[in-house]
């Protein structure tokens, strides 16, 4: 990997990694032995590809039958291709997982922390129950110098509130540490970003700390990733700042659609124009339903929150109204449904193709797609969900709505077809075949991820929101009133 930014005396803590090595395992003579707390989305990622780097790991988790399945060989939740790699890493014995934290403070010299911090209901605050509870079930037990590593995304100022907090409660006190390595990853392509990250940040608090973090790293920056090493409280800040930023672009480019619409000017056209300026970029410049997740949402909500606590809420008031842009997406994409069937959505059968919040995923959190089909349904629509990978999880969330077990199944007797979440299926799907299945040819794409030549060939009414043949879609107070009852507390793993 190559980087453009040379260390000099303004930017002290960027480090450059050595060159490239065709030994990808770390020095057995510094090797650490890792433990992951919390083997949810984050920690069972992480825990398996440490393994694969050729690290002795140790997962651990409160659920004993997450661990009973992930010892099997497991994943329990869909990621592609980390099952693989969790039966490589099984198969080597290099690899377990266990409910015993009293075995994991004694397996491990570095403690990567990984457990969810959701939002708190009933407030944009993060709750942080799980990461305190890690952090001092596991001090509590520690009696030889360890580092303990946070990985969850969490307000600034956790990370020195832990320090105190478990160097009171450690039999070590102040010999015992912490430092914070915050991730960077996609849902869909998790394994890749843990294994070749863009760059790694530790936060640490003595050398003695960046050396164990190194060690624990050690194949990953031979190949010559880009490090940062900093305080404490700014590692915290790098992802809550760059979630904001990513939601920042997504809601501009989805205000810039609505300006579109009243306009009669093409919002694909737009993004694809303004992402050719290389100051802007085209990635996260994508016009359609906005974002969703366990991840954005809920971290953009967290720091304006934090900022509001430390006084400074005016300098991050926007997140307010990026939040707002992105919500408002779901009522528009209801608001053009009901306008292309004719105004009435009693008993219109509607195709709802995708119930996650993106591809290659089956999380739910806070999913636009599955919001979408749930107010359609209760503004009367016949509404046949189909996702590839997300029906268990989104039946747990909206039991109430009917689950196709295959695209033609969802297809049958459509009056309506939405596209919802973007995979591949959908994406490649024949238009003519499709056809055949509907009542009606109408397609709404709300991802701007079809090609709409091809289905106006096919006889299909091709809407999409921001392009110029829509016209201004009014949202009304029924769907807002609706879009307040919908269950945004689904807690599935991250």
């Amino acid at each position: 990997m190559t980087f453009t930014l040379p260390p000099t005396s303004s930017n002290p803590s960027f480090h450059p990694s050595p060159s490239p090595s065709s030994d990808p395992s770390p020095s057995p003579e510094r090797a650490p032995r890792l433990t992951v707390i919390g083997t949810g989305y984050l920690g069972a990622t992480h825990a398996v590809s440490m393994a694969f780097l050729g690290y002795e790991v140790l997962g651990v988790d409160i659920d004993p039958h997450k661990i009973a399945l992930l010892n099997q060989g497991t994943v329990p939740f869909y990621e592609p291709g980390l099952p693989e790699k969790l039966e490589e890493a099984l198969a080597s014995g290099r690899l377990r997982f266990t409910t015993d934290l009293d075995e994991a403070a004694e397996f491990g010299d570095v403690h990567f922390v990984c457990v969810g911090t959701p939002q708190k209901l009933g407030s944009e605050a993060a709750d942080l129950r799980f990461v305190d509870s890690a952090f001092t079930e596991l001090a509590s037990r520690i009696t030889r110098k360890v580092l303990l590593v946070g990985k969850s995304t969490v307000p600034i100022g956790t990370a020195e509130r832990l320090t105190a907090l478990v160097q009171q409660i450690s039999p070590l006190g102040a010999e015992l540490e912490v430092a914070w390595n915050p991730e960077f990853l996609r849902e869909g392509f998790a394994v890749q970003d843990t294994l070749h990250p863009d760059r790694l940040v530790f936060g640490v608090s003595s050398p003695w700390a960046e050396d164990r973090l190194r060690a624990a790293f050690e194949p990953i920056l031979a190949e010559g990733t880009p490090l940062i090493v900093t305080d404490l409280a700014t590692a915290e800040l790098v992802k809550s700042a760059a979630n904001s930023f990513l939601a920042t672009k997504i809601s501009y480019i989805n205000a810039m659609s609505e300006v579109c619409e009243a306009t009669g000017a093409d919002v694909t056209q737009l993004a694809e124009a303004l992402g050719l300026d290389e100051r802007i970029g085209s990635r996260f410049l994508k016009p359609g339903l906005g974002f969703g997740g366990g991840c954005l949402p809920k971290d953009i909500r967290s720091f304006k929150h934090r900022a509001e606590e430390l006084g400074i809420g005016a300098a991050v008031a926007f997140l307010g109204e990026v939040d707002a842009i992105n919500i408002r997406r779901r009522l528009r994409t209801v608001a053009l449904i009901r306008q292309v069937v004719g105004g009435d959505l009693t008993g219109v059968r509607v195709a709802a193709l995708g119930a996650a919040f993106k591809p290659d995923s089956d999380d739910v959190r806070d999913a636009p797609a599955l919001d979408v089909a749930r107010m359609l349904y209760l503004e009367g629509a016949v509404v046949s969900v189909y996702d590839p990978e997300a029906a268990v999880n989104a039946h747990r969330v909206y039991p109430d709505l009917e689950y196709a077990s295959s695209l033609d199944q969802a297809l049958a007797d459509a009056d309506v077809t939405v596209l919802l979440t973007e995979w591949e299926e959908f994406r490649t799907a024949d238009p003519v075949e499709m056809g055949a299945r509907v009542r009606s040819r109408t397609v709404v794409d709300t991802r701007n991820a079809l090609n709409p030549d091809r289905y106006r060939a096919a006889g299909w009414d091709y809407w999409a929101l921001g392009r110029p043949h829509t016209a201004p879609v009014p949202v009304s107070n029924r769907s807002e009133s609706v879009l307040a009852t919908l269950d945004k507390s689904a807690d599935l793993p991250c």
